[in-house]
């Protein structure tokens, strides 16, 4: 209210009325400056908590781009994961990737040799052409590597043999890289060197017997019949027996191992090569059968590890932690699309859909909760259940039912446990090899030849895993005064 003279005239005559109304305008003018003041004060909270929400949201923000590069990266190494399961007769890109180094590869180079032998310089006073003067002349630098030709280092071994008086014994002085006291043509033996190359040959590179003793002719003037060379990679593999018993500890103890079987000869065909297997560790064993009591043999009835393998039911109930190849479930749904009278299904992409779903998913693992894990994981588990508890009326999507029905309880292991892959293809890599060297020479001819396969094999692809060389392994452990062979 606003006090003109028309209004305070009348009142001129009635002081205390005058009092009054100027009393209740200050009244009013105090209450109007505290609701300002609390207005102030409201708005400079709000303010602050404004500035704390903007916060907030460039951290979340930040968090979001964080989360949002892990999944191109998961999603990454998840397609090259799933790189074997691709469709073989798919069709070829229009523009295939030129082969070569990819641009803004930095590439390899071999290195510059560390020890050089002979210095040679080939001068240039003048030109070739006109024997002109040179100018801007410039230092050029190369180096060539060569093998120096080789021949068999042989050590010409004397000992002496006697009678003693005193207690009638035959005795004899002995090295202690001798295999027997043969004489003459029966006296001459391979180094550890020399049977560390043909083991390495014969077992770890897949050459046939006569092959390896064609390159050891040819290239380092060793002459070897095949079965002279046979009967040394057997002395050899008796020898390294510690050494193989000590890998099988290793996996029995392991906390996860990889497990896949093939076809093997000793002699004839029905014989079997077993590949128990992780990062670190390869054992091979063959046997004359295909069922569970190599399993326990090999891994022991008490392991308590994590078991990769296919869906073959000789590893059902080997243990309780189990992981099942997606390789073999993703080839299912596969053959199942194939077989499929629309050679198109929803339910078969949902189930697809799931399991490359739990393969993308599963490196972000190490940076979640664990509730938040949790959650993932019964949100997989639930779908799955979802997927999988109502029979299917076409055949080809009820055989892949029933197929993950069976191994429901190993569908998501690799999600639980670190270090566990979701596919066995580790396993199927390390019998690559062997199958090679099968194509080759038909397995082995004898049990002798095969138990030496299966113990210089394993121990090749360890070493060859650890980033190790079998070969210098092999020479140090049969030049510490062990026999050889």
């Amino acid at each position: 209210m606003k006090f003109t003279p028309q209004l305070l005239a009348p009142l001129r005559s009635e002081p205390d009325r005058l009092i009054d109304l100027l009393c209740q305008q200050a009244q009013q003018g105090v209450t109007v400056l505290a609701d300002n003041q609390n207005l102030r004060t409201e708005n400079q909270a709000l303010q602050r908590e404004l500035e704390t929400t903007r916060e907030d949201l460039r951290v979340k923000n930040a968090r979001v781009v964080e989360l949002e590069e892990q999944l191109a990266a998961a999603q990454t190494q998840a397609a090259r994961q799933a790189a074997p399961f691709r469709l073989r007769d798919q069709a070829k890109s229009l523009c295939p990737r030129r082969p070569g180094r990819r641009p803004g590869h930095p590439g390899h180079r071999r290195p510059v040799p560390a020890t050089i032998d002979h210095h040679v310089e080939v001068l240039l006073p003048h030109c070739p052409c006109c024997a002109g003067p040179l100018v801007e002349r410039r230092r050029v630098e190369q180096y060539i590597e060569e093998l120096p030709p080789v021949r068999p280092e042989v050590t010409h071994l004397i000992t002496w043999q006697g009678h003693c008086l005193r207690c009638d014994a035959a005795v004899c002085s002995t090295h202690p890289l001798q295999v027997s006291a043969g004489e003459g043509a029966a006296g001459v033996f391979l180094g550890p060197r020399a049977l560390s190359l043909i083991c390495d040959l014969n077992k770890a590179k897949g050459l046939s017997v006569r092959k390896t003793c064609a390159v050891l002719a040819e290239h380092f003037g060793l002459r070897l019949s095949p079965g002279g060379l046979t009967q040394a990679v057997s002395r050899v593999a008796e020898k390294r027996k510690g050494d193989y018993e000590q890998l099988v500890e290793e996996l029995r103890t392991a906390a996860v191992v990889h497990a896949d079987e093939t076809s093997w000869w000793v002699g004839g065909p029905g014989w079997w090569l077993w590949d128990f297997t992780n990062h670190q560790t390869t054992v091979y064993v063959v046997v004359n059968n295909r069922a569970r009591a190599t399993v326990t043999a090999t891994l022991g009835a008490d392991f308590a590890g994590v078991l990769v393998t296919d869906c073959l039911s000789i590893y059902d109930d080997v243990n309780p932690l189990q992981q099942k190849c997606y390789s073999h479930h993703f080839r299912a749904i596969q053959k199942a699309l194939e077989r499929h009278p629309q050679k198109a299904s929803s339910w078969l992409d949902s189930v697809r859909l799931l399991l490359r779903t739990a393969m993308i998913l599963a490196p972000l693992r190490a940076s979640s909760e664990p509730a938040a894990w949790d959650r993932v994981l019964a949100g997989l588990e639930g779908r799955a259940t979802e997927l999988l508890s109502v029979a299917r009326i076409q055949p080809a999507e009820e055989s892949v039912r029933k197929r993950l029905s069976k191994q429901q309880d190993h569908l998501f292991e690799f999600l639980k446990h670190d270090g566990v892959d979701a596919t066995n293809n580790l396993a199927e890599r390390q019998l690559r090899p062997a199958v090679i060297a099968r194509k080759i020479s038909c397995g082995n001819k004898t049990g002798k030849g095969a138990r030496a396969f299966e113990i210089l094999a394993s121990l090749a692809a360890t070493a060859r895993q650890r980033g190790r060389s079998f070969v210098s392994d092999l020479t140090a452990a049969m030049s510490k005064g062990q026999p050889s062979g």
